[in-house]
């Protein structure tokens, strides 16, 4: 189906759809059920993450980066600049590449991917201010306001087109797993699942092959919500947190600073983070399935599937082998800190202190 849609974007076909008509009768009964929980609050509007990060590196020679798409990259739902995703990956870069980072945020919540051409537009505008690399995080509102995939696939293209052209490097967080939204029920959540993974897909495709890094959102934080869906929701029930969007950011930060070359790269795959050299629409189909996973172009028409974020830190139990002591407990007939060794005089105790003070 991805590669129906990218072809579909490619060869002007409007017509391929992400479901059938029973499906897309369903999905919008089961959405009217959805709407009465989710929005029950109010997000606040995001604020300006606009500005410099990293001063304490200086204040010449910065990074020009550029953040586009939806509410998602806008960072509605948190109400500190530094919270939304785009201060977050600036930050993060300014460290790794120890330079000051310039962010233009334009993401305007709401936006679908036909609104790319105007924000490409506007961040072109500046001469003066043309990005090194951008990040374009876009497709739920896509998905929830049934654009048709074919459109919203080509106009993605356009807008990643257009910015390799003006010599920006380009990262796209594809579709977020609608899926994973707290008050959506069977079977709407399943049909949500299912086009928003063949969307993710279908921006793969078309977005490596203009010569962007895709990193899947897909079901990032699937297991966070189901944990701590107060934590990781924002006050709208639909939006993340600052946690959400933290999470989100340092999964794309890798990938970021890999295609400006700030980051360790390697030609040998690691197969046991299941790393792999495949076709573009099989890295595309894999990559929507498991979220965090990065794709980036190789010969044609093949494409790498890395997985660039951090391996899950083992618990204190699963890190300590049999018959270990675990970290913090005391060995079998050893003295706890400050306790007087067993068959030890108190003048003896007493003489070894003074014996390691002389």
């Amino acid at each position: 189906m991805a590669r129906r849609i990218a072809a579909g974007a490619a060869y002007g076909g409007g017509g391929i759809g992400l479901l059938g008509a029973a499906g897309v009768g369903l999905l919008l009964a089961e959405v009217q059920l959805a709407k009465r929980s989710v929005g029950g609050g109010s997000a606040p509007v995001p604020p300006s993450g606009d500005g410099w990060y990293g001063l304490a590196y200086g204040q010449t020679e910065p990074l020009r980066m550029g953040m586009l798409g939806d509410s998602t990259a806008a960072g509605q739902g948190v109400r500190r600049a530094g919270q939304t995703p785009g201060a977050l990956l600036a930050s993060g870069l300014a460290a790794v590449a120890e330079r000051p980072v310039d962010l233009w945020n334009v993401a305007l919540p709401g936006a679908r991917s036909d609104d790319l051409d105007r924000q490409v537009t506007l961040l072109l505008s500046d001469t003066a201010r043309v990005p090194d690399v951008c990040v374009i995080m876009i497709g739920a509102n896509d998905v929830t306001h049934r654009l048709p995939a074919t459109q919203s696939v080509r106009c993605l293209a356009a807008a990643v087109r257009r910015l390799r052209t003006a010599g920006a490097e380009v990262v796209v967080g594809t579709c977020p797993d609608l899926g994973t939204i707290e008050p959506v029920y069977q079977p709407l959540r399943w049909l949500a699942r299912r086009v928003s993974r063949q969307l993710a897909a279908a921006q793969t495709i078309v977005a490596v092959e203009q010569g962007a890094r895709t990193v899947s959102l897909g079901d990032l934080l699937g297991p966070e919500f189901a944990a701590n869906p107060r934590e990781l929701f924002g006050p709208d029930n639909y939006h993340p947190s600052a946690e959400g969007y933290a999470t989100a950011a340092m999964a794309v930060l890798p990938t970021l600073c890999a295609v400006l070359n700030l980051w360790p790269e390697t030609d040998r795959l690691d197969a046991t983070r299941d790393e792999d050299m495949l076709p573009v629409a099989k890295a595309a189909s894999a990559a929507a399935s498991q979220a965090g996973t990065e794709v980036t172009g190789a010969r044609a028409p093949w494409a790498l599937l890395k997985h660039r974020r951090r391996r899950r830190l083992p618990t204190a139990a699963e890190a300590t082998p049999a018959g270990a002591v675990p970290p913090g407990a005391t060995p079998a007939g050893a003295v706890p800190p400050g306790a007087t060794p067993p068959d030890v005089p108190p003048d003896a105790e007493e003489s070894q202190h003074v014996g390691r003070e002389a």
